[in-house]
This record gives structure tokens, sequence and C-alpha cells, in this order.
């Protein structure tokens, strides 16, 4: 048996088998290998066909069976040497590529000191966060020991951690054409409807005591350097205490550094992390920003930052956190729109006109009703009620006052002065200082009137939007699909492990951020071609291994057979089963 191997133009590398022999050239006075027959790539080999023919070999020459599935005893010399899962990564490879990735990364590479196997490294992390979530450092463990990955198991190149950090540290360089390119390729992929995006942001915070050392930063959270360029290195230290702010300067922050934690973990230092989702719930694109960013003026540079894709006419979607007069001025400009929520508790000018008028409610799901009021010529406004969530809100209201009436049972009894302290630690806790009442003579009392006044707005909350032409339902329903943004975080922070991050730098904690990215885009593909969800799909894929074998002659892998819910995944996504003799190398053995 020969192998023959061929190099491709983009450095990957084909065998070819084929059954020879040397015959004597007695003119040339030497040996000549002469090709009988051509099996074909090594790792399209049709084994069915070769034991095929030993057996017909086997019965015209009259001897025992030697090469048929009827064999008992083991080729001599030849060892079994290891089994890796290959199913959960061969399916996002195949996606990888098919969506160009490899490819954008590897033009983007060209022509610079880049290592020429950046982009396998950066897919082996971001299939690292998909299927076994790990530090830098433990990954590169996976990656040599528990997976096997197409260009990196079983060749002469070793993934260290080093090589991480240099192949993150280029992936936030080139993070504009990367995010461009692959939100292209997915909308060509997926046929995606980019009318309405989602937007919201969280915050994810870090173990340590110390925040980060605050530096000049522009409008985007962005560092500088001294002449007002965004620098290069997001970990230096900050100019001295009375330097003159560098040119377009917005501000001074660590990047890790203490805000309001939607973790509820404000003792933390943590950073804010902003995500653009379509309406089939594909991350189109991540940000971050330093921890004390408020969430007002970032939806403007999300717009501005998606500007020049091709998506249309946009609606924004977004929650209370966005809904101050620039933002809304900003989202509709240029044709654009917005749906914006805010809770009719909030006591706004808007909510307090809204519940003022009357009308109908208009049933437009199951779960759902909706009725339009008249407040503004400019934009329109939908009060819509959820039973459900009026059922939640009242049995979390019977909930804070029952424990209110247990903290203010007795209270009479006590002493002004006791009874001060009382309401003062009462004050600390707004759910149920908001039904607090003190009588004129000093007594601490439920209020009904204001239990009574927010029983009335159990399930309710306020949209308001500045597109003229969308129905009510479909402004409702609409902002209803926000909930696949909370969704990608959950499954980004629960299922991709986006905490802890094991990070200090600030460009490399920007560099995981978009990796996590990368592995919630994949999974959200998988998710929405194969009607199945990620954690599903990824317990079924990784039974799929593939097996090592060693002997005198060489090194074989060959793949376990494919279940029918995993070929239906691959089917799915229109992506090729592993050949069952995955890799054949007749000519060296591998190294135990």
């Amino acid at each position: 048996m020969r192998t023959s191997t061929r190099k491709n133009a983009d450095g990957s590398k084909v065998s070819y088998l084929q059954l020879a022999h040397n015959e004597w050239d007695p003119a040339a006075k030497t040996s000549r290998t002469k090709v009988l027959y051509s099996f074909g790539r090594a790792d399209q080999l049709d084994r069915a066909a070769i034991e095929r023919l030993i057996k017909a070999l086997t019965r015209l020459l009259g001897s025992p069976t030697a090469g048929g599935r009827g064999r008992q005893e083991p080729l001599p010399g030849l060892e079994f040497v290891e089994s890796r899962p290959l199913g959960g990564a061969w399916l996002l490879d195949g996606l990888w590529r098919r969506l160009g990735i490899d490819r954008l990364l590897r033009r983007l590479a060209a022509g610079t000191r880049r290592d020429p196997v950046v982009e396998r490294v950066l897919f082996a992390l971001v299939a690292n966060r998909a299927l076994a979530p790990s530090s830098k450092l433990a990954a590169t463990g996976w990656v040599a020991h528990d997976v096997h990955l197409s260009g990196l198991t079983g060749g002469d190149y070793t993934v260290s951690d080093d090589a991480c950090y240099r192949a993150m540290d280029w992936l936030i360089k080139v993070e504009e054409k990367l995010a461009r390119g692959v939100f292209d390729a997915v909308a060509d992929l997926l046929n995606l409807e980019v009318d309405l995006i989602f937007f919201d942001t969280t915050s994810t915070y870090f173990e340590t005591e110390d925040p980060d050392t605050p530096v000049w930063r522009d409008e985007h959270g962005r560092v500088l350097d001294p002449d007002g360029e965004p620098g290069a290195e997001s970990g230096r230290e900050s100019d001295a205490e009375g330097d003159a702010p560098p040119a377009g300067a917005s501000g001074r922050a660590g990047f890790r550094t203490h805000g309001k934690s939607k973790d509820a973990r404000d003792d933390l230092p943590q950073v804010i992390v902003g995500m653009a989702v379509t309406r089939d719930g594909i991350p189109v694109r991540v940000w971050c920003w330093p921890g004390n960013t408020s969430d007002s003026p970032l939806i403007r540079q999300v717009r501005d930052d998606l500007r020049d894709w091709t998506l249309g006419k946009l609606i924004w979607v977004a929650d209370r956190g966005f809904t101050s007069a620039a933002n809304r001025r900003h989202l509709a400009a240029g044709g654009g729109g917005y749906i914006l929520g805010e809770k009719l508790r909030s006591g706004s000018p808007e909510a307090t006109a809204a519940l003022a008028r009357q009308g109908r409610y208009q049933q437009v799901a199951e779960n759902l009703r909706v009725k339009e009021v008249k407040i503004s010529e400019h934009e329109r406004f939908v009060v819509c009620h959820n039973p459900e969530a009026a059922d939640r809100d009242a049995a979390t209201r019977d909930r804070l006052l029952t424990r209110l009436e247990a903290m203010i049972a007795g209270s009479d009894r006590l002493t002004p002065t006791k009874r001060a302290e009382l309401r003062g630690v009462i004050s600390t806790k707004p759910g149920l200082h908001r039904f607090l009442r003190t009588t004129p003579g000093g007594l601490l009392r439920i209020d009904a009137t204001k239990v009574a006044a927010d029983a009335r707005l159990d399930g309710k909350y306020l949209l308001r939007t500045s597109d003229p032409h969308l129905s009510t339902e479909d402004i409702a329903l609409g902002y209803k699909q926000l909930l696949e943004v909370e969704r990608g975080w959950r499954d980004m922070k629960q299922v991709l492990d986006l905490r802890p991050v094991y990070h200090r730098l600030e460009d490399r904690i920007r560099a995981h951020v978009l990796l996590c990215w990368l592995a919630l885009l994949l999974a959200r593909i998988v998710e929405t071609r194969a009607a199945t969800t990620w954690t599903r799909a990824r317990t079924q894929l990784q039974r799929l291994h593939v097996g090592t074998f060693t002997g005198p002659a060489g090194v074989f892998r060959q793949t376990t057979p494919a279940d029918p819910e995993t070929r239906r995944l691959h089917q799915a996504l229109d992506i090729a089963l592993p050949p069952r003799i995955l890799h054949l190398h007749t000519e060296d053995p591998a190294p135990r």
C-alpha cells in the first residue's frame, strides 16, 4: 500500500492510497514503482469495498479469512491508543467553514506576522467555550487530550496558552471586520429577517476587590493615548491626576470598576456587556464598556456601529433603560424607528397620562392584551397587560405585605425613638417602604390606598414607538421578543460560562467576550436549523468519537457509527458526517 500526499493552496494536505509494487527496469538498472490500483482519497476510503475485495481474493486462494468481518484476531502489532469526542467539534467546524469564518480570519491574517494556524487556535477557543467551557490554560489541555480538532489533533503544532493569548490579542484588532463579515455570512445562510434589532445590556463581575486604575477614555469607553487616539494597550497605568485630558476624551474610568450590578454584586468590580439580537435570536454583535457606564447612551453607539451594515429599515427594540429623549431622537433619525418599554409604576408623565386614558383591551395572544392610547402627536403609546405577569405581581406583593406586617407588628408598644429606628430600617427596603404609612401620631401602618393603586398596575407596562405603520399587535409582540436577548444572556452565562473571566487586561477581557459571542452564534444557528436546544444537541454530538490505532504500518483513526439523532443534526445543517476512516497514514506510526 502506497500513500501519496498533495498539499493544497490553503496549506491543507490530502492523502491518496494506491496498490503498487516495484518492478526492475533492466535498461535503467533501477527499481520503479508501478501503480496497480488507486483507492482514492484516504479520508474517503470505501472500507466495505476493500473488505469485499479481500474476501474475493481469499475465496480464490482457498485460505482462511484474513481480512473480513469474521476475523477474530487483530492485525499483528495493531494497538488501540485512545478515543476522543469528535461530533461536537466536527459539526461546529463544519458550520464555521460554511460561514466562511476560517477564510475571513486567514484573509485578515495574510501579510501579518500572525502564526499561520491562528485561525485554528481561535476556532479551538470558540469550540472549547461551546463544548467544555474553561480557562485558556485549561483549554490547551482540552485540545491536547480531550477532543479531536481538524488541523490541530495529530499534527506537529501544539496549542499553548501563549498561542491562545497571542490569538486573542490579534482578534480584538480585527473585531470590526470580523463582526461585519460574520453577519453578512449568517444573513445569507439563514435568510435573516433583519427588520427588528433587539438590544439589551448585562454586567459580569470579577472576583477581585480592587477596581482597575482609571484612564482617559473616549465616548465609546475605549482607552485613549495622550494624542487622543484609541490606545493599543488597555492595561497601562493611568495618567497622573491633574494632567490635561487628551483630545476626544470623555472621562476617566477603569475597565473593571464598580457600578450598578445586574447580578446583585455591587461589592465587586464589573464590566458592562451589550448584545444586539435579531428577531430569530441570532446575536448580531457584542460590545463591552467600563463597569460604571450607564445604559442610556449605549444604544446610540450601537446604532452608529451598525449604520453601514446592509440592514434596511430598522426598528430598535429595547427596555426602559434606553428611553431617554436623546436616544429616541437618535434611533428615529434617518428613517429608523424604535419600540421602547417602561414600567407604568415609573411615574413618568407619559405613564401617568396613559393610565388616565380610557379604552378597551384587544386580545393579541394567549397571555397578552393591548390597547393604544393617544398621548402625543409624534409618538404612539400602547398599554400592555399580561394576565400571567399580573398573577406573579400579586403574589410578590402579598409576600411583601406579609413581611411588612411581621416587621411592624407590636410597634405600637415601642417608644417613639424605637419606632423611628424601625421606620429607618424599612426605608432601606424600597419594596416594603412603598406600602408603609405613618399616622399623625407616629404609628406604623400599611397604606391600603397605595396597595390598591399598585394592584391596578399588575401585569401592565407601557410601550412607545415612532413607527406610524406598525399595528398594535406587531408593536406588542415585537417587544415581547426582547426575551430573545434575555435568553442569550442566560445561555451565555449558564451554558457557555461567560463568568468567571480569567483575565486582567482589558483587551483580553474584550476578546473573551468576543469568543463567547462566536460560540453563542454557532449554538443559535444549530438551534434554529435543527429545532433543538444547544445543550441537548451538544450532549448528543459528543457521543460520536474517533478512535486512534497504531501499528508497524502506521496510524489510522476510525470514527464510531453515528446514531439517527446525530445524522439528523448534520442533515439539518447540511454538513457531511465524518468519514468512517478519518485519517490513514501508512508511513510512520504516530508517537506514543
